[in-house]
Parts: structure tokens; C-alpha cells; sequence
């Protein structure tokens, strides 16, 4: 007979302070399964027991349940609770051809679908392209480039990109004020350094957004004080009544994730806010590229170029995995953030750099994004069509731009929907996991990324979410 959690006796000795609570609890729970510590068939607490045991809110422990479930750690079944899943105990001794990774990568199951936001269609990566420019950009590097070269960045790319930003961004840059990074984290890390070199405090951020950012922020010793949020966009003019406050993190083309674009109004009330603070505006333009039913929304950056700090990524274009990024910097933090750079992460791969300039210079990137563009708009109207279908109730937002959508559940029906998503094997995000935590609960929501699957795969992800929606 399966053992329960109590007569086990088993303490995970939990560290849960701070930020990153369920990351924490995730990783905890992985661990204990991984080392043997809670065997298959254990029934775990219920997330309001062991929410009231570790001090921390039901719904972090409910979220990380689900995602456990997601990922094949635990099985969640109704009358049966959440119990640890059966898996192979990993041998001590590798069998013989049999390599360690090898069993490391069956250890963790997949879900059958993935419908969370944040990545694009992997499987569309243009590898024909891209090894024609990097053939291309190999055969034309010059000896220096295979040196340790500008902290910056290689300025072909550097060039291309100050060229292709103001045409398809609206963004004033000029190649020496542009820095190349690892990812947008690896951007505002070094931008969460130079903030606290210059005795900020405070950074405000969006009611919801994306809590890899603010435990970065918050670990560099920065507060994060939360903007309130309406039908226009993030409360832009409540920054200046916050003391201590030197810089805000937006995504004002975009918001992540309730969607739609920061009303006009917003936007200049930011920007004079900068401009009498002192104060710098982080703009985070994520996936400016995708447009679907409005005209394009210029970059923020675009009405003072020297209190916006412009930060783009190639991650949802084509791929994360590039790890692409830049940042278009005001006169006055160029140093600054070349001397922070040069502490952690001197200079990006060389190569990966002249590769994307060639890929960039020469058009192809400009056809992928319109390709890939047109299959995401397709995308986003089978969602639509088959939400009003199955769930008339449910209403879809957030869907003008971008690569997901949200789904507006009623009252109380979010933590169900995501617990019969973890039983039909759908990978989903709850709104409630982007919100942030100074935030009062008051919406219940699905953000959907319909761009993530393979093509392969669309139409049973769209299927199993409309299997699970109220």
C-alpha cells in the first residue's frame, strides 16, 4: 500500500525566504524524488496543509504541484490527491554503453503538450538560412574577430542592427551606443549593477510580469515596488509619487502578459517622469516584431533616447538558444555598462554575432519574421474560433500582437482548469503565476502561448486546452 507523506516522517528542511518561493519548492520536491527521499506512490500534503506548514500562500504551493505534474514528478487524480509518480530508480553503476545523460534525460517526463508562453515555434528555426549566413559571415570574418574584440560587440552587427532598429522599431541608435549581450536577463543584469553603482533603491515594475526578472532585480538588492494596472495599460503616472524610485521596467509595446499596448498618455507620463527624476525607463521590447490587428506600436525608447534604456532580444524571433540580445543605451550609461560587462561576461560569441549581422543585413531575417508572423496569426485565430466554440464564457485578450493570449476565466475557476491541464498532459500557466506578489488576487486567466508548439503538435494542444476549459 502506497506510504502518505505523515508516516514517512520526511523533512525536506526548506529554505523558503526570499523571493523565488515556488522555483524553491519545485526544486525541493524534485530533489527528494530524484535522491529516493519520497518514493513513488507517496501522497504528498494538500497545498493548503503544506502551504500553512512552510508559511507561504496556497497558491505557490498549488502552481508548483501542477507544473510538477506537467513535467511527470507527480500524478494529481481526483479522489487520490497528488502522490509521487512511479519512475525507474536511476542504477548506481551505468550499465555498460549506456551513457549517465542518457538516463538522466529519460528521468524527467515531458509533457504530452506545451502550451506556455515565452518561446516560439522551435521547429521553425531557419536552419538553411542561417547556415548560409554563417558559411557567408566564416568566409568573410577578418583574423581580429576571432580575438576577444569590443566589449560592445562586433560592430558589422552593431552596424545592421542601429539600421534595422529605426526602421522597424522607430528606435534612434547609433552602433557606439549599442552593447551586445547573452539574453535580455543577462541585459538587465548588468543594468541592475550599474543602477546600484548609481545608489538606486527602488525599480518599479508592472502588476504582472515575469518573476525570473524580479528576483534578479531583487537580488542585486533593488526594490520592487508594483505599478497599479488598468484597461489603459500600467498607471504610469503613479511613479512620481514613489520615493526612492530610479528606474521602471516596462513592457510598453506589449505587456506581459495581460497584452495590448501602454495608452499614449502612459507613455509620455513615463518618459517626463524620467526626464524630471533623473529616473531611466527599462523598456523591454520583447516581441515587437508581431503585429497582427493594429499598426506597429514604435519602440518607447523613440521620445527621449537619452532616459530609455532600449532593451531587444532575438529569443522570440528565432530562437532563445542564440542567446542574442542588445541593448540601445543613453550617452551617459555607455561606460557604465561596458565596465559592468566586463566584469561578468567581457564579449558574446564572435561568431554568432557576424552570423546574425549577415543574416540580418542580408533580408533573411525580415523573411522569417513575415513567415513566421503570418503562421502565428493563424494560430491565434484557431484559438479564437475554438474558444468560442467550446467556452463561450471565456473571453480572449491580449491577441492585436505578440505570441500568446490570455483567456479570462470566471471567478475561481483557475487552479481547476490547471489541475485537469496537469491530467491531460497540457503544460499551461495560470495569470495568477505572473502576478506580482505586493498585488491583490483579482482576475482569474489562462496565458496561452500558441506559438510554442510545433506545427506537429498545434492541434492536439489546442484540443486537450479545449478539453480542459470551462
Amino acid at each position: 500500500m502506497a506510504e502518505d507523506w505523515a508516516t514517512l516522517g520526511v523533512d525536506l528542511h526548506l529554505d523558503l525566504r526570499g523571493s523565488g518561493l515556488r522555483t524553491g519548492l519545485m526544486d525541493a520536491l524534485r530533489e527528494a524524488v530524484r535522491s529516493g527521499r519520497l518514493k513513488a506512490g507517496v501522497r504528498l500534503p494538500s497545498s493548503r496543509s503544506l502551504a500553512a506548514d512552510l508559511g507561504i500562500a496556497r497558491n505557490t504551493v498549488a502552481d508548483a504541484y501542477a507544473e510538477l505534474v506537467a513535467e511527470g514528478w507527480l500524478t494529481a487524480r481526483q479522489g487520490s490527491g497528488t502522490r509521487v509518480a512511479p519512475r525507474a530508480v536511476p542504477r548506481r553503476q551505468v550499465t555498460s554503453g549506456v551513457r549517465p545523460t542518457t538516463v538522466a534525460r529519460r528521468e524527467a517526463a515531458r509533457p504530452a503538450y506545451d502550451l506556455k508562453p515565452g518561446s516560439p515555434d522551435l521547429a521553425a528555426f531557419p536552419r538553411a538560412e542561417w547556415l548560409k549566413a554563417s558559411r557567408r559571415a566564416l568566409t568573410a570574418a577578418p583574423n581580429e574577430a576571432f580575438g576577444y574584440g569590443d566589449p560592445r560587440g562586433r560592430i558589422e552587427l552593431r552596424t545592421v542592427l542601429a539600421e534595422y532598429l529605426a526602421r522597424a522599431r522607430g528606435v534612434h541608435a547609433r552602433p557606439e551606443r549599442i552593447v551586445i549581450c547573452s539574453g535580455f536577463v543577462h541585459g538587465l543584469m548588468l543594468m541592475a549593477q550599474v543602477l546600484r553603482a548609481r545608489k538606486v533603491r527602488e525599480v518599479a515594475v508592472e502588476s504582472y510580469g515575469l518573476d525570473v526578472h524580479w528576483e534578479l532585480l531583487t537580488g542585486a538588492g533593488l526594490g520592487l515596488p508594483a505599478l497599479p494596472f488598468d484597461e489603459l495599460g500600467t498607471r504610469t503616472e503613479g511613479l512620481s509619487g514613489m520615493k526612492g524610485v530610479g528606474a521602471v521596467l516596462m513592457t510598453a509595446a506589449h505587456q506581459f502578459p495581460l497584452g495590448g499596448a501602454l495608452h499614449p498618455d502612459r507613455r509620455a507620463a513615463a518618459v517626463d517622469w524620467a526626464r524630471a527624476a533623473g529616473g531611466l525607463v527599462l523598456e523591454d521590447d520583447y516581441d515587437g516584431e508581431f503585429r497582427y490587428d493594429r499598426q506597429p506600436v514604435g519602440a518607447l525608447q523613440g521620445l527621449d533616447p537619452e532616459r530609455v534604456v532600449y532593451l531587444g532580444t532575438s529569443s522570440k524571433s528565432l530562437a532563445p538558444g542564440l542567446r542574442l540580445a542588445w541593448m540601445v543605451l543613453p550617452e551617459s550609461l555607455v561606460d557604465e555598462v561596458v565596465a559592468a560587462k566586463g566584469q561578468v561576461d567581457w564579449v558574446s560569441s564572435s561568431l554568432d554575432q557576424l552570423t546574425f549581422a549577415e543574416f540580418l543585413g542580408s533580408g533573411a531575417y525580415d523573411r522569417h519574421v513575415r513567415a513566421m508572423r503570418l503562421r502565428y496569426r493563424r494560430r491565434r485565430d484557431e484559438l479564437v474560433a475554438a474558444v468560442a466554440e467550446r467556452s463561450p464564457r471565456t473571453r480572449v485578450s491580449g491577441i492585436a500582437a505578440g505570441l500568446h493570449a490570455v483567456l479570462r476565466l470566471p471567478p475561481g475557476q483557475e487552479q481547476e482548469v490547471l489541475r485537469s491541464a496537469a491530467w491531460q498532459g497540457l503544460a499551461l500557466d495560470g495569470l495568477d503565476r505572473f502576478r506580482h506578489p505586493d498585488v491583490p488576487r483579482t482576475q482569474d486567466g489562462l496565458v496561452v502561448g500558441y506559438a510554442t508548439p510545433p506545427d506537429s503538435a498545434w492541434s492536439g494542444a489546442l484540443a486537450a486546452l479545449c478539453r480542459v476549459l470551462p
